[in-house]
């Protein structure tokens, strides 16, 4: 065995792998988007394998609810930048392959130059704005992805838009879920999810992009797997050879307006500003603020709580639940005056 590959002896001896496989996955380019609960050890596994090219795409900050099921932070990692610090602990794993971190936020203007020097796309996104705009992305480029989705206990791993022998292509996102109203679908941090699950999930994702570039073994096109973690079954759903959508040009990004901390503590001093806590009951009594207080599931129903003659800030942990609580007010109550709080309360700890 050639000696830069001793350190892939274990998977190079596998029947139907070999040194030939090892090249490819030397000269793959794979680009991780969200470096959460899936992303992570997606990552971490893809990285350990010997993919030549890794890009980690993520513009949030670690923060301490993030740290049960996020592998690479460790509670030091508080507020630095998820891309930046995944990078380093991946470079410090495998010295011997090549990190790209993109820590702009991935938007309608953006993501296809983002993608565009990558083979493959992994899904590690926790909000539904940013996962169609990959899947449109990823169908008008004619690249794979592998989506991964968990919640509670439940996950779900999928790859999309393969090339079929006969040049069409497989399912993609949208043929499964044409569109979803976020707003209705609550995430992890609203509706939980046990730690194991991110790692299953993660791994699986990064199974399917190895086989995809080795090719070997069969990968989830035009099917999906479903997991349950209490149980410890899973199945799998067949979606169709071939998609049945037309995606023929992106959907433009929603602009939510956003504060800064410096602009909400210094409208606060002058009672210009009303703040509204989305978080959950057991965060708001660990710590908050002040202000009105529903959770993101519950804003529709308290949208006579809002004055049109004031201003609000709502606020998360990150700025993500806001953000969505902001475009929800955006669509039922588009006179009212909101604003997100970028960066969450993470945000008023840094400034």
């Amino acid at each position: 065995m050639h000696p830069d590959l001793s350190r892939y002896s274990c998977q190079v001896a596998l029947p139907g792998f070999g040194e030939a496989a090892q090249r490819l996955l030397q000269h793959a380019k794979v680009l991780v988007v969200g470096a959460g609960g899936l992303g992570c050890p997606a990552a971490q596994y893809l990285a350990a394998s010997g993919i030549g090219t890794l890009g980690i795409a993520d513009f949030d900050t670690v923060s301490i609810s993030n740290l049960h099921r996020q592998v690479l932070y460790n509670p030091a990692d508080v507020g630095l930048l998820k891309a930046e610090v995944a990078c380093q602990r991946l470079q410090q794993q495998n010295p011997g392959i090549k990190l790209v971190s993109h820590i702009a936020k991935i938007t309608s203007d953006n993501v296809l130059q983002v993608i565009e020097g990558y083979d493959i796309i992994v899904d590690g996104t926790d909000n539904f704005e940013t996962r169609y705009l990959l899947n449109d992305a990823a169908v008008l480029s004619g690249k794979p992805i592998v989506y991964g989705a968990i919640y509670q206990y439940e996950g779900q791993v999928a790859v999309w838009n393969i090339k079929n022998d006969d040049g069409k292509r497989s399912p993609n996102y949208r043929d499964l879920f044409p569109q979803v109203d976020a707003t209705h679908v609550p995430n992890c941090s609203v509706g939980g999810v046990i730690p194991t699950l991110a790692g299953i999930i993660g791994c699986m994702q990064a199974n399917e992009v190895i086989k995809y570039v080795t090719r070997t073994g069969e990968v989830l096109a035009g099917k999906i797997l479903v997991f349950d973690a209490q149980t410890m079954q899973s199945r799998v759903i067949n979606i169709g050879k071939t998609t049945k959508t037309s995606i023929t040009q992106l959907q433009l990004s929603t602009d939510i307006p956003t504060i800064t901390a410096a602009e909400l503590q210094s409208g606060l001093a002058n009672s210009t500003l009303h703040l509204v806590d989305i978080r959950t009951d057991q965060e708001r009594d660990e710590y908050n603020i002040g202000g009105l207080h529903f959770e993101l599931d519950e804003v529709e129903d308290n949208l006579d709580e809002f004055d049109f003659n004031k201003t609000y800030v709502f606020y998360c942990s990150s700025g993500k639940r806001s953000g969505e609580a902001v475009k929800l007010l955006q669509q039922k109550l588009p006179g009212v005056k909101a604003y997100s709080l970028g960066g969450g309360l993470g945000s008023l700890n840094r400034d």
